[in-house]
This record gives structure tokens, sequence and C-alpha cells, in this order.
């Protein structure tokens, strides 16, 4: 009996060791194939391995936290904004400026403890919009807009500070958004001071200069005739300063207080752009150049005529300087959507409906390090487009041509810059990718003449 109980026990053992090897060859097995390896040397090796560089990985992990401190203190003694929302455009961070900039009134900067929506912490529905834009995009997006402050007690208002805001959002992993925000008040102030003095200025000078016309011009016919050509030089230069005087008081019309908006009305397109070619015709007669036009021989749009009018003058003006002889000016008349149209802009998403009008030239075209600047004041391009004047030996201009299109001042491209973006549109400069010269494109909302506007 004792015997039978040793056996039995004996086989208890037995199988109870053989089970746990089994157990631990599994354990085994199944540790190698994590580590996929061939061996069980091979993964004590590696987990060898893997038990060393603990220290460094833990090291690593240091490292990244010692940046993220630091990448956190960057952005909160910033001198903009920032701010970061999630994909359910709840505040996830923000720091010091930020909130002061939007007036949040959060109880600390940095990381958000209780996640709110931004719009009720910061009531600025052009931000949203940022985002939101950002978000569908999935690129940089840029926006500017006027900051008024609500006051939150409607039973007693307080004033409250308003200003311009520019931000720039970034898209972010798993649909956040980070915004980056700059008060613009300053740089507003100073393009406000610039536009006074300069208006300021034009003013003085307009009537000295005109003075100085009238007695140059008495005095042309009483001088000998080898002196008079000094007065024709000094009234030649009176009239390019008074040119220039016009521009400066045109600008400021157009942007200061004294802009009383547009006067507008249904206006031919087609018609218009014949009547500014015959006022220039004289000065393309010179160099022998043509007209190219292509669009509807009529096209009712609703513009300010007079200021609409300086733009073709101007651009027109400026394909006939840059012209070589005997060559045609171009000038295409579309609206969006047609073939001409996604050639010329393939766009990403289907734009709103624009009327859209090209005027090119064959010349020598614009230097890429001068176009993003082709609107800016006083803006002087390279001297293969810059007006230098007619040579010598041209033929003389009728009398009958406006005087105000042959003059240097670096304006002309601002004005109407300026008009174009009054009456809701953009204007582009580029190269013409076949023909080489220069090639201005105008959008301009399209509004039927019975649209409010």
């Amino acid at each position: 009996m004792a015997i039978f109980a040793y056996l039995l026990g004996l086989a208890t053992g037995a199988l109870l060791l053989i089970e746990q090897r089994r157990r631990q060859r599994r354990r085994e097995q199944g540790l190698i194939s994590t580590l996929q390896a061939a061996n069980w040397s091979t993964a004590v090796g590696r987990v060898e391995q893997l038990v060393q560089s603990q220290p460094r990985h833990q090291q690593q992990l240091r490292s990244l936290g010692s940046s993220r401190d630091t990448l956190d203190r960057i952005l909160q003694a910033a001198p903009i904004g920032y701010l970061q929302v999630d994909e359910e455009n709840q505040l996830v961070w923000c720091n010091d400026q930020a909130n002061r900039l939007l007036k949040m009134n959060q109880t600390l900067a940095g990381p958000v403890q209780r996640r709110r929506l931004l719009l009720e912490v910061a009531r600025s529905y052009e931000l949203d919009a940022l985002i939101e834009e950002t978000r569908h995009q999935q690129t940089p997006c840029q926006r500017e807009w006027m900051l008024y402050q609500i006051s939150p007690d409607p039973l007693h208002p307080k004033e409250e500070p308003t200003y311009p805001l520019r931000g720039y959002a970034i898209p972010l992993e798993q649909g956040d958004v980070g915004v980056f925000l700059e008060n613009r008040q300053e740089a507003a102030l100073l393009v406000q001071q610039r536009d006074r003095w300069t208006s300021d200025v034009a003013h003085e000078l307009k009537t000295p200069l005109t003075s100085i016309r009238l007695v140059a011009e008495t005095l042309q016919p009483r001088v000998a005739e080898n002196q008079r050509r000094w007065l024709d030089r000094l009234v030649n230069e009176t009239i390019r300063l008074s040119n220039l005087v016009e521009d400066l008081l045109n600008l400021s019309r157009l942007q200061g207080d004294q802009f009383q908006g547009l006067n507008l009305k249904p206006v031919d397109i087609p018609q218009l752009i014949q009547k500014a070619w015959l006022s220039l015709e004289p000065l393309a007669q010179v160099k022998h150049l043509q007209l190219d036009y292509e669009g509807p021989p009529q096209y009712l749009a609703t513009l300010d005529e007079a200021l609409f009018h300086r733009v073709l003058i101007n651009l027109i003006d400026n394909a006939i300087k840059h012209s070589p002889g005997y060559a045609p000016i171009y000038i295409r008349l579309s609206e969006s959507g047609t073939a001409a149209d996604q050639t010329a802009q393939p766009p990403l998403s289907p734009p709103p409906p624009a009327l859209i009008l090209e005027v090119q030239d064959i010349g020598p075209g614009f230097n890429p390090k001068d176009l993003p600047h082709i609107f800016d004041r006083f803006y002087r391009a390279d001297p293969a487009r810059s007006r230098s004047g007619p040579p010598l030996g041209s033929a003389p201009v009728a009398p009958d041509v406006a005087t105000e299109v042959s003059r240097g001042t670096g304006l002309g491209l601002a004005i109407v810059n300026q008009i174009v973006e009054a009456h809701g549109g953009v204007i582009t400069a580029a190269n013409h990718p076949e023909r080489g010269g220069a090639w201005l494109q105008l959008r301009l909302p399209l509004y039927s003449p019975g649209d409010p506007v």
C-alpha cells in the first residue's frame, strides 16, 4: 500500500513537472515569436539589449519632456498670441498674449484644465471661420479682421477697445488647429499717419506747382528759340510733378475718410475699353501697336465708370510703354468657369462667379524679384520696365492725349490695385507662360445691374 502511494505521488509529480515545462516552453516560444528571433539564445540577447537600452530611453524621455517645457516657456513669453483647439473647437492651450488679445479671462495660461468651446471664451466669429477654413483645407491660412469686444452685461455696457487682428492658423494632428494672433493696431496707426502726411504734402505742393507751370508757359513765347528748350523741359517736369501730386491725392481719396464710396451703375466694359484705347492711340501709333481684343462685343457690369476707366488707362498705358514696336496688346474679357479661365488658374475648389479682365503685352515681362512688390507705392521695377520717358528722336505726342499717362511716378498700379479692391475684386501680376510678357489679371465679383451691392 505504501509502495502504491509512493508510485502515485511520483506519477503526480512527474505530470506536474511535465506540465510546468510545457508551459515554460510555450512562454519561451511566445517570447521568441514576439522578439522575432530564430532561437532562444538570440532572443535572450535581444532582451539583454532592451534592458541595457532602458536608461537611454529614459534619458530620451526626460529630454523630450525638457524640450516640451522649453517650448511652453517660449510660447508663453512670445510677443504674439498663440492658442490651440481640438477637433471639436474646444480650447486646449493658450498663452498670456492670446488671453489678453481675445479677453478670454482664462484662470491660467498654458494647458486648459476644463475644455470649453472657443466661442464661449472668445466671441470672435472671424477667428472661428479661420479655424474651420484651415481644418477643411489642411493648409496654413491667414486672415485679418477687426475685433469688436461685446460687453457681457447688456444692462451696464462699457466701452471696450477695438483693434485689428491678424490670425495665422496651421493644421495639426488629429484635427487640432494652432493659431498665432498679432495685434495690428500699431501698424494701422503707422499707415494712417503715412497717408495723412502724404495727403497733406500733396495738398501743399499742388498750388505752387500750378503757379510754376503758369509762369513757365507764359514765358515760353517770349524767349529766344535757342533758349525755349529749357522752358519746355521745365514745363514737362512740372507736369510730371503735378501728376505725382494728383496720384497721391487720388490714393488718399480712395483710402481715407474722404472716400464717399463707389458710384455704381451698369457699364458696357467693351465700350469702355475702346474709349480708353482711343485716348491712348496716339501713343500706340508711335510704336505701331495694335489692340487685340477677345471677348463679347457687349457686356454690362455694375462698376464705377470713372474709376474703372482710370484702371484701363493705367493698364493699357503700361502695356504700351513696355511693348516692342509693331506688336499687339492683348485684352481678354470673360467670366470664371470658361476654358480660358481654367487654363490660366486651375482652382483647388470652385471659386465664386467672377468677371475676368486680362491685359497682356509681349515685352520683357516682370523680373521675378519684382512681382511681390508690383502694386506697392513708388516701387520702380528693373530698368527694363521702368518709365524713363520716350527715347530721343521719337515722334511727338499729340496734345489731346491724356498727359497723366505719360508719367513715371510708380503709383499707377497702386491706384489700380486700390480701385479694384474698392470694387471687391483682386488683381494679380505675372509673366504670361506662352508669350513671356507682362500679364495682369483682374477678378471682379459678378453683379447684375439690378442687384444690391
